[in-house]
């Protein structure tokens, strides 16, 4: 059973009604989670830890991009811990916030030749692993991070979205 208390707010048109997605974060998340405890990488406390989505627009990701990271531009997803964490650290009853831009999701989605629900189960598993404390700025850390989206990705049966690249 998860231990994920997962919020949504949907701040723009175009996406799916608010259940549809509750329902795909829980499924996907949830075997994220599920992966990352098998796999012994990640513990995660008895109490639900809180875990905020927010569906959003290129626009609205824009602003939060610029003002946080100070790129101005769009991306595909923020993510934005609660508190600070190192892989495999307990995490406490905050996990953090993730931020998805639709129109970049659809772009991606295209340009990769996947489904936009696809593209999206990736940058959830992407953006719950950087919640987690995982990066991929240094390469070794990249490789780290692209293994368990890769596993995660697996379980839920999509395919390496790495596969053929170097680590990001």
């Amino acid at each position: 059973m998860s231990k994920l208390d997962i919020q949504i707010a949907v701040d723009v048109d175009g996406w799916p009604d608010e259940e549809t997605l509750h329902q795909m974060a829980q499924r996907v998340l949830g075997a994220a989670e599920a992966f990352l405890v098998s796999e012994k990488a990640q513990p995660f406390p008895e109490q639900p830890t809180e875990v905020s989505l927010v569906f959003a627009d290129d626009e609205t990701v824009r602003d939060i991009n610029s003002e946080w990271r100070g790129q101005d531009k769009p991306t595909n997803v923020l993510s934005f811990p609660a508190y600070p964490i190192e892989p495999g650290d307990l995490p406490g009853p905050m996990l953090g916030d993730i931020v998805i831009a639709r129109e970049t999701v659809e772009r991606e989605a295209l340009d990769l030749e996947k489904t936009f629900d696809e593209h999206l189960t990736h940058l959830l598993v992407h953006g719950f692993l950087h919640l987690l404390g995982y990066d991929h700025i240094e390469t070794e850390d990249a490789e780290e991070m692209e293994a368990l989206e890769t596993g995660i990705l697996a379980v839920l049966g999509l395919s390496d979205p790495y596969a053929g690249q170097d680590p990001i």
